[in-house]
């Protein structure tokens, strides 16, 4: 009986236990969120910048940006919190080890009904057993 109960309880672990591919797009899913949200705490418990975390954002322009990485756990006011809705599909990741690297597809929508389109590379690391963004590269894509 010890037996049975203990191979039920393993099954059950591991039937509800989260792949890293689970737990990697819940946390971009929740970073998207939050940001729109206004929610500086939980965007920020989504990064963890080290010292060779980088942000880059090509803009629609041709120009590119170079974004300060501490602005993702400290964000200006007036940069978060605008609402509108964000859906990110097209996952695709290479995860090994404590390390991942996603790219995807971003369709957000403005409170005022504006949809943009972008491509995103996201780098991850797991730290304490918990995965957290440390860099991601941002470009505007067409859609006809």
């Amino acid at each position: 009986m010890k037996y049975v109960f203990l191979v039920l309880l393993f099954s059950m672990t591991f039937s509800y236990a989260q792949t890293d591919e689970e737990a990697i797009i819940s946390l971009l899913e929740r970073e998207s969120s939050s940001w729109r949200s206004g929610d500086v705490e939980a965007h920020a418990s989504c990064w963890s910048i080290q010292p060779y975390s980088r942000i880059f954002v090509s803009m629609a322009d041709g120009n590119s940006m170079d974004v300060p990485p501490a602005m993702m756990i400290n964000p200006p006011e007036h940069l978060v919190g605008k609402g509108g809705t964000s859906k990110n599909s097209n996952y695709k990741m290479n995860v090994i080890g404590n390390n991942a690297w996603v790219t995807h597809d971003e369709e957000s929508t403005t409170t005022d009904g504006v949809t943009n389109y972008t491509y995103e590379m996201r780098i991850l690391e797991k730290i304490d057993g918990n995965w957290k963004l440390v860099g991601q590269s941002i470009h505007p894509r067409k859609m006809e």
